[in-house]
């Protein structure tokens, strides 16, 4: 309940927008490599995202990954009373799910805050269940409906899942489940309509549209529901058509280019915007040669923490418009050294994660099928 104390107190009304704002909290894979667990759990929950954007058979499967890196959340609360929980706000996913009462498979469950269905008026159970598939195995838990409270915003009778088994490795993660911002489709639980269709729907926001500010500082990032907020960024906004009817915010990228050179992307390619994924990922031998125009010198993307400032900027050629990554943007750090923020994985579509998302400011447009684009500004950290 505290949580949920906190939640609207920070919660800003302006113009009628809510705001929501963002934590950045520990990752998992910092939290297991002060356990000395993250090798062994890298090796046996391989991060795959490939299963995330897989369409699922039957509808009842929902797509889990081991997020090792990801740390954005926000807190909403479910049912009457209201109980708090932190989730993570996944634009590369539709659904909302959060751990039960009942789960008890493992110190995951234990961890994270859990729902009450009996402590709950509003709750309706429902005789459906759903899956999330893993690498390694299945999350399995039951469907329900209740009131979702976003800020002092009530949506209700929205279908979600509570989990009843989950994998260990969700131990080390800092939210407790996930509310999914991707459009309605065969990935929905059960064929439930998401949180954000219903938000719009009951008429609670003013535009049909969402937008998501990433500082690289603990706090000051925000998801804005209904609008846009002009504090955030400067410029102006560059709008980008949605290219297929994928369920996804997947857009065309003309080329990927370093000083005028083309160095990924030469033919065009497909690009999903996903604020559940923390590096920009792309095909193996497109990021290799990024890595190799940067300096990196292992398959990994290892770079000098030193050489930063001398690294060259990396442009996203994108609906004639040029979104140019300073190295500042794209280089982490790695324990005592620094890697490049680019990940591989065995598809020809990219996926610019947090990493792209931290230089600008994104709007998620649902009412044109748009993503637009400007640029973000400068969090206190980085100044």
């Amino acid at each position: 309940m505290k949580l949920a104390v906190v939640l609207f107190a920070l919660v800003t009304l302006s113009e009628c927008l809510l705001k929501i704002p963002l934590t950045k909290g520990k990752s998992a894979r910092q939290t297991l490599e002060e356990k000395g667990l993250y090798e062994e759990y890298k090796r046996k929950y391989r991060y795959n995202p490939r299963a995330k954007f897989n369409t699922k058979a039957g509808g009842a499967m929902v797509p889990m990954i081991f997020y090792p890196e990801s740390t954005y959340y926000g807190v909403i609360a479910i049912g009457t009373p209201p109980q708090s929980f932190k989730v993570l706000f996944d634009t590369g996913s539709a659904d909302l799910w959060v751990p039960s009462v009942h789960c008890s498979s493992s110190q995951a469950c234990y961890n994270h805050a859990r729902f009450n269905t009996t402590a709950s008026s509003t709750f309706q159970p429902s005789s459906e269940t759903f899956s999330i598939q893993y690498v390694t195995g299945y999350m399995t838990g039951d469907v329900g409906y209740d009131t979702i409270i976003i800020g002092d915003l009530y949506v209700t009778h929205q279908i979600f899942g509570l989990s009843l088994v989950e994998d260990a490795f969700l131990d080390s993660l800092p939210w407790d489940g996930i509310l999914g911002l991707a459009f309605p489709n065969q990935q929905s639980i059960n064929g439930g309509t998401p949180v954000f269709d219903n938000i719009w729907k009951q008429g609670k926001i003013p535009q049909d549209l969402f937008s998501i500010y990433l500082s690289s500082s603990v706090d000051g990032s925000m998801l804005i529901l209904g609008g846009t907020d002009p504090s955030y960024f400067t410029g102006s906004i560059q709008w980008i058509p949605i290219s297929q009817p994928t369920g996804y915010w997947q857009i065309n990228v003309d080329s990927i280019t370093i000083n005028g050179n083309t160095v990924a992307c030469a033919a065009g390619c497909q690009a999903v915007v996903d604020s559940g994924t923390t590096e920009i990922l792309g095909p193996t031998r497109d990021v290799n040669n990024i890595n190799g125009w940067v300096g990196a010198y292992s398959e990994q993307g290892i770079v000098s923490c030193s050489n930063i400032k001398r690294m060259p900027e990396i442009t996203f050629n994108i609906n004639g418009f040029g979104f140019n990554l300073p190295a500042s943007t794209y280089v982490l750090p790695y324990g005592s050294s620094c890697t490049t923020g680019f990940g591989t994985w065995d598809n020809d579509q990219w996926i610019l994660g947090e990493v792209f998302m931290r230089q600008f400011y994104t709007v998620f447009n649902r009412d044109q099928n748009w993503v637009g684009l400007a640029q973000a500004k400068k969090s206190p950290e980085s100044d």
